[in-house]
């Protein structure tokens, strides 16, 4: 009875990680900015999911919701904006969503227009600046903690650097 349950997961896991290939292909390939969209596109792929279910994929695959010149579209964090070095990626998202960026102690609080704080987060979790313990965003805000020895003002400097393009 053992090996038929576990057979089941691994199944499950399989059927899981072709729909995550499929749901992937999906986000890369075409502009799809709702879940009822994505269950459809999944469905001509064979996929019959719920939407618990998609989003749960999403959250996993690390997708988000991200604005666009039609409203909003999902994009997987690390295909990010266009741009190749993590660098410069990081400088293109600054630029594009950063409105403010303040700090405090060894805290830096970066202010977003609503559903990009993750794609900042995303682009700076993919960089190695001296000093980030750590991001954690939200829907319009990112939050980044400091190493103490570094300091918010000198992350919070960096960033501004970077996103200026200098």
């Amino acid at each position: 009875m053992h090996e038929h349950a576990s057979m089941r997961i691994v199944n499950g896991m399989s059927n899981t990680a072709a729909r995550r290939r499929a749901l992937r292909r999906i986000i890369e390939d075409q502009v799809v900015g709702s879940q009822t969209e994505l269950a459809e596109q999944l469905s001509g792929s064979g996929f019959e999911v719920t939407q618990a279910t998609i989003s749960r994929d999403l959250k996993v695959m690390g997708a988000m919701k991200v604005p666009d010149g039609a409203g909003a579209r999902y994009v997987l964090a690390e295909s990010g904006p266009p741009g190749g070095a993590p660098d410069e990626v990081l400088g293109h998202t600054l630029a594009e969503y950063a409105e403010v960026i303040t700090s405090t102690g060894n805290l830096v609080v970066v202010k977003t227009p609503p559903g990009a704080a993750q794609v900042v987060a995303a682009a700076i979790d993919g960089c190695s600046i001296d000093g980030i313990l750590g991001t954690v965003a939200g829907d319009d805000t990112l939050l980044i903690v400091t190493h103490e020895r570094v300091g918010a003002q000198q992350v919070r400097r960096e960033l501004e650097r970077i996103g200026a393009g200098s």
